[in-house]
């Protein structure tokens, strides 16, 4: 993008950004073919083109298009002490936790902060009184219906960073992060959630794997004795994609050639993360 070194040189990049706006958009589409005419004459790189759709897509999105699902969610039952939760804490690598009250996936009575157990450790081998309620921080509730930029609005201005995603009849149906907002405006973030980046296929203890969607076709057929085409498609979220017809979004499956892909993680651009279970022999 040109510089804006003097005020002579604002005033052109302004007349020539107002060139290309010539005529004011009429509808959001129109809007994002401008912006895309912009880009294609260098008044605004790749990189901020995709922001900005990504902020003229969240103001249309709702929490129930990106939330994770109940099925999904790792909780910490309230009555449990810490040798029997902090295993799990560990293992996942979450750093927050839904607390449940009677193993009712519908009673949500706060969140745990993996940051406040670390007090656990400075007590060492000394006997005290755990009381799990002591550390619960208050859980937000929220509709399925609920708008993406409203509740981003809403977690800034209360410094939460999880809400409870609840349908209509008051049953929890997954969870939403401020993180899984913000990937729909930057891309992905790497965190707590995402594995290795140089391991593309990790293996899970029961037999399923997690595939990041990058995976060429090459290492996927190497790594499983297959032989999906390499011809049409490089990766294994291409392949996906189009065995699919459309661009698929969260918790939706598909059988191909006996492996069963469920897609864990997507944006309204592409797949990003992928559940797979081989087919048994």
């Amino acid at each position: 993008m040109a510089e804006l070194s003097s005020n002579g040189d604002h005033k052109t990049w302004l007349e020539r950004l107002s060139k290309v706006f010539a005529g004011a958009p009429s509808s959001r589409g129109e809007l994002i073919e401008l912006l895309r005419t912009a880009e294609q004459r260098d008044l605004l790189d790749a990189e901020a083109l995709s922001i900005i759709e990504g902020a003229l897509t969240v103001s249309e999105m709702q929490a129930r298009e990106i939330m994770i699902p109940r099925s999904q969610m790792v909780v910490v039952q309230l009555d449990l002490l810490p040798e029997e939760f902090l295993p799990l804490v560990i293992e996942s690598g979450h750093s927050r936790f839904p607390v449940l009250a009677d193993n009712n996936p519908d009673d949500v009575v706060g969140i745990l902060l993996a940051k406040d157990l670390l007090s656990l450790a400075l007590k060492g081998r000394k006997k005290h009184k755990f009381n799990m309620k002591d550390l619960l921080r208050p859980c937000t509730a929220i509709p399925e219906s609920k708008r993406l930029d409203v509740l981003l609005q809403e977690f800034r201005e209360t410094r939460n960073h999880l809400a409870i995603v609840v349908d209509e009849y008051g049953s929890v149906s997954g969870m939403v992060t401020i993180e899984d907002v913000l990937e729909q405006i930057v891309g992905e973030i790497e965190d707590e959630f995402d594995f290795d980046e140089d391991a593309l296929i990790k293996h899970h203890s029961d037999d399923s794997y997690t595939v990041k969607a990058l995976t060429s076709i090459e290492e996927f057929d190497e790594e499983f004795s297959v032989s999906f085409s390499q011809s049409e498609f490089d990766t294994i979220g291409g392949l996906v994609t189009h065995h699919f017809g459309y661009l698929p979004k969260r918790e939706e499956t598909i059988d191909i050639k006996g492996f069963k892909f469920k897609v864990l993680n997507a944006d309204n651009r592409r797949i990003k993360l992928l559940q797979l279970t081989p087919p048994t022999n």
